[in-house]
């Protein structure tokens, strides 16, 4: 199957469809038909014809769209937990504190690690597993600061709901 593939890989990632490619590749054929709706089967040729390759353009457009409306519905119901709980006079103070000291836990343990590579001599065998956590830690600090500081309509919502429940 992967031969017949080729021709059709190479021409969706000519068409700037990166993501419908690597989409066949990890998951299948299938996988990528069912969720855009558009069968994949070429042309005599073995390439997939204009008319088809503008609807499945069209399809992985609509698809990126529905995927982006879900993630922000995810950080909108994250943060709106969030307000929930700090604006609850029921919620014990340990949920209300949980959050927030996770984060400047995961900050503070990237300091100390950027600390250690900087000022200590490591053994050269924990060098690569140091610089590994601080990979994952640095990932992590980021996306706490994204959340917390970040501008966006969440983050302005949360904070117009902070303000109403006060």
């Amino acid at each position: 199957m992967l031969p017949l593939l080729v021709p059709i890989l190479s021409q969706l990632a000519s068409a700037g469809m990166q993501k419908v490619v690597d989409s066949v590749l990890d998951k299948g054929v299938q996988h990528v038909e069912e969720k855009l709706g558009i069968t994949l089967t070429p042309d005599s040729d073995g390439k997939l014809s204009d008319e088809k390759l503008s609807s499945l353009k069209e399809a992985a457009m609509k698809h990126e769209e529905f995927m982006f409306e879900q993630e922000v519905k995810d950080r909108s119901s994250a943060r709106q937990r969030e307000v929930d709980i700090a604006s609850n006079e029921n919620v014990p103070l340990i949920n209300k504190i949980i959050t927030p000291a996770l984060a400047i836990f995961v900050i503070a343990a990237s300091f100390v690690l950027f600390s250690v590579l900087i000022f200590v001599d490591v053994r050269p065998e924990a060098k690569d597993i140091l610089i590994y956590i601080l990979g994952v830690l640095s990932a992590a600090v980021t996306q706490i600061l994204s959340y917390y500081f970040g501008s966006s309509q969440g983050s302005k919502d949360k904070s117009d709901l902070l303000a109403l429940k006060k």
